[in-house]
């Protein structure tokens, strides 16, 4: 019965953040004339990747690397195939082209980097440190793009209606708490729900690695899918897409080198298969969205049909 109040109480939490998140996002996008893909790309992702880092954190300190690890990894697939899936099925979603040409390589080579980083089964903590370099330099790097170049700026806006936004009693110190609230209740939505989620799997004997590669990875994945769920209420689709790849992103480059900085994590059970299917999910979604540039709702149908695949095959090992 707790399990079940902790679900319902997590689920209320994750709407109402992603409620005010993507509504200050994007307020705040046009405010400062940014694009709301860089928005989603950086402050969005950072944001609700936060339960990621909440829990990786936990989970390694506890000595417990592999559900830490699957969590991470598991998340990325589900940014990837349920979250972009789910949301081309509601709305179809035009795909900037700074996605194609700059975000899901780097997402590539991030994925690339954590194998190699993974042929001894440890990530240390220099490796970490590495990592959350990595991290900064893709942040300045994101937000030295939008100042410089017209590509990143707000697409379809012309000055006239920006400056209207802008001029509709959006304080900015009013968005920027909005978005901490809506940040604040994305993060005890997402601790809800897993601490509920886990509690029933323990109860069926599930194990750690399996533990972090779906329930964890779900949970800690819901804020993202609130976010993007609201986002295409809204018809904000570059938020939804700049999320769910910024937080892959950010998943690797600054949860995984953050909790490796604080402790080496030490990992066993995650197999090959899982992090062959982190990044074929990654090259999946480039060549689907290569040539038109959109997730259209059939490929959102392809999208979820091989998240439940990959869930149904981590279930039946």
């Amino acid at each position: 019965m707790t399990d079940l109040i902790y679900l319902i109480l997590g689920i209320i939490g994750l709407y109402f953040g992603a409620e005010w998140l993507v509504g200050g996002s994007s307020k705040l996008a046009l405010k400062i004339g940014v694009s709301p893909l860089v928005i989603g790309l950086t402050v969005v992702a950072l944001g609700t990747s936060a339960p990621e880092l909440a829990v990786c954190l936990r989970l390694n300190l506890e000595s417990r690397p592999d559900a830490a690890l699957g969590n991470i990894v598991g998340s990325n697939i589900c940014n990837i195939l349920l979250i972009l899936g789910f949301s081309s099925l509601i709305r179809p979603l035009r795909v900037h082209r700074q996605i194609i040409r700059k975000e899901l390589p780097i997402l590539l080579m991030v994925s690339f980097a954590l194998i190699v980083m993974l042929i001894n089964k440890e990530v240390a903590s220099w490796e970490g440190f590495i990592l959350c370099v990595g991290i900064v330099i893709y942040i300045l790097f994101s937000f030295k793009g939008a100042n410089n170049s017209g590509e990143f700026k707000v697409e379809g806006e012309s000055s006239s209606e920006i400056d209207t936004v802008s001029s509709q009693g959006y304080n900015g110190i009013v968005l920027i708490a909005l978005l901490l609230v809506g940040l604040t209740l994305l993060v005890l939505g997402a601790f809800f729900f897993e601490k509920g989620g886990i509690g029933l799997a323990k109860a069926f004997g599930v194990s750690e690695a399996v533990i972090g590669l779906t329930l964890l990875a779900f949970g800690t994945s819901l804020p993202e899918l609130a976010t993007s769920i609201v986002a295409c209420m809204k018809n904000e689709g570059d938020i939804i897409v700049g999320n769910a790849v910024g937080s892959s992103i950010f998943n690797v480059l600054a949860i995984l080198g953050i909790t490796a900085l604080f402790k080496p994590l030490s990992v066993n059970d995650i197999n090959l298969i899982d992090y062959s299917i982190m990044i074929g999910a990654v090259i999946f979604c480039w060549l689907f969205i290569y040539k038109k540039m959109e997730l259209n709702r059939i490929k959102g149908v392809v999208f979820l049909g091989f998240y439940a695949a990959y869930i149904t095959s981590i279930l039946y090992r």
